[in-house]
């Protein structure tokens, strides 16, 4: 059997262990943190084919706290490149295994840079196919020219 990669997206998911908690029984915001980090790595890594560097994180609301014992997904697409970065979006998922019931717990952009050998080096050029794909290249659009006219 053979499994063909989607390079432009990726799923991952955890359990929520006690070991990433915080002192109210739920996950430590720096360890989801650490976590969106790592997807966000894997994802633009997995699409460029090089390495990357976190260049910034943009819009981390913490909306929902995520119990011990919950499992989490990440939900992450590439949604626009630049000549040596990306943006990757990511939507957290919690899910709730005994009620069975999911609750939508962050939303999160990362731009990440394609590096070699310690140089920024191009990144592929994102061509955007479904409607899917054409919005969130849009909206990254558009947050990217806000954030150069700060």
């Amino acid at each position: 059997m053979e499994y063909i990669f989607d390079t432009k997206s990726l799923t991952m998911s955890v359990l929520v262990t006690p070991s990433m908690s915080n002192f109210n029984g739920v996950m430590h915001g720096g360890e989801l943190l650490k976590m969106l980090d790592q997807v966000a790595y894997a994802c633009a890594t997995r699409y460029c084919g090089v390495g990357v560097v976190t260049l910034s994180v943009e819009s981390v609301i913490f909306k929902h706290p995520i119990p011990i014992g919950s499992f989490i997904t990440f939900l992450a697409s590439i949604n626009y490149t630049g000549r040596t970065s990306c943006e990757v979006g990511i939507k957290v998922i919690s899910e709730n295994i005994k009620d069975k019931y999911v609750t939508h717990c962050n939303s999160c952009y990362f731009t990440m840079v394609a590096v070699e050998n310690g140089k920024t080096v191009p990144m592929p050029q994102l061509e955007p196919q479904t409607p899917l794909e054409k919005q969130r290249y849009q909206k990254a659009l558009e947050r990217r020219k806000a954030r150069l006219n700060k």
